[in-house]
């Protein structure tokens, strides 16, 4: 009766087996089984999750709004809403958020970095 998407649905995987070089762009949900060399970045201000399996690795830098990571990132993390490190997850880089949920296991080499993360406004001045 109502059609109301999910902001949690996972719209693309990349496979175990398979090896990425290059910066990824996407909108929605994305999962990563396999490995990234390059920037995985999610449309900004839209609604994002990437999901970071545990036999994934990013060499780059990641910026999504909901992120669960629970594979291995060398590079810095933005999140806009909420980043989930679970047990497994191994991050060496920076980690800015909004919202922080970390398993006892997870290991995060680098600054942990509380953001409000507003987006600028621009105030035009009248000339007269």
């Amino acid at each position: 009766m109502f059609s109301r998407k999910n902001k949690n649905t996972i719209d693309s995987l990349i496979g175990v087996s398979t090896s990425i070089e290059g910066n990824l762009h996407f909108k929605g949900g994305l999962r990563i089984d396999g490995h990234v060399k390059g920037n995985v970045i999610a449309e900004p201000g839209v609604s994002s999750m990437l999901v970071i399996s545990e036999q994934a690795r990013i060499d780059g830098e990641v910026r999504a709004a909901h992120i669960v990571v629970n594979g291995e990132i060398n590079g810095p993390v933005f999140s806009t809403e909420l980043i989930e490190l679970q047990a497994k997850s191994k991050i060496s880089g920076d980690v800015h958020y909004k919202a922080l949920e970390m398993m006892s296991g997870a290991l995060v080499t680098g600054k942990l970095a509380h953001d409000q993360l507003v987006e600028p406004v621009l105030k035009l001045a009248a000339s007269n």
